[in-house]
């Protein structure tokens, strides 16, 4: 028997885990394996190089996806705080390439401090990061947003894809 009542239900997704620690632990993680068990393809890839290509995916998807998306919530009354209620779908800047461009920012985030570190761990544990984000803050943040706003959110779900 389903015990809950839509009317009791906080006004709010029910994300249980920091978002932004699942790349920061994959991150930390992938850093130890390095150091426990580095893996080495004999790729020579010049320093300079790497922090050219991994830092640019680094900065692109943190001002053009994670920081944007923030200053747009919260220009419109939004707080980036899955545990906050959501008063609007957002549908405009880098919601309207990706539903998820804070998600996709951190999963971008790991394959440019991957490439960064040539750290082929990170790289490895990147589809980790990304399942769980799905898992365990998105899937609950659509049921929320399905709740809350029934055939407007589901007509934006299928205009927009979650991640790209």
């Amino acid at each position: 028997m389903n015990t809950e009542n839509p009317v009791n239900q906080k006004d709010a997704a029910a994300v249980r885990f920091f978002p932004p620690g699942i790349p920061l632990i994959a991150i930390l993680l992938g850093i130890g394996l390095n150091w426990l068990w580095p893996i080495d393809f004999g790729l020579a890839i010049p320093l300079a190089l790497r922090y050219l290509v991994g830092g640019l995916i680094i900065v692109i998807s943190v001002l053009g996806l994670g920081l944007r998306a923030v200053r747009l919530f919260r220009r419109r009354g939004q707080n980036e705080n899955p545990w906050k209620p959501t008063p609007h779908i957002e549908e405009s800047g880098p919601f309207e390439l990706t539903r998820n461009p804070m998600y996709l920012q951190m999963v971008l985030s790991c394959i440019g401090i991957g490439v960064v570190l040539m750290n082929w761990w990170i790289l490895f544990l990147t589809p980790m990061v990304g399942w769980l984000l799905q898992e365990l803050a998105i899937k609950p943040e659509e049921e929320y947003l399905e709740r809350k706003f029934g055939a407007a959110y589901l007509e934006y779900k299928s205009r927009v894809r979650r991640w790209v």
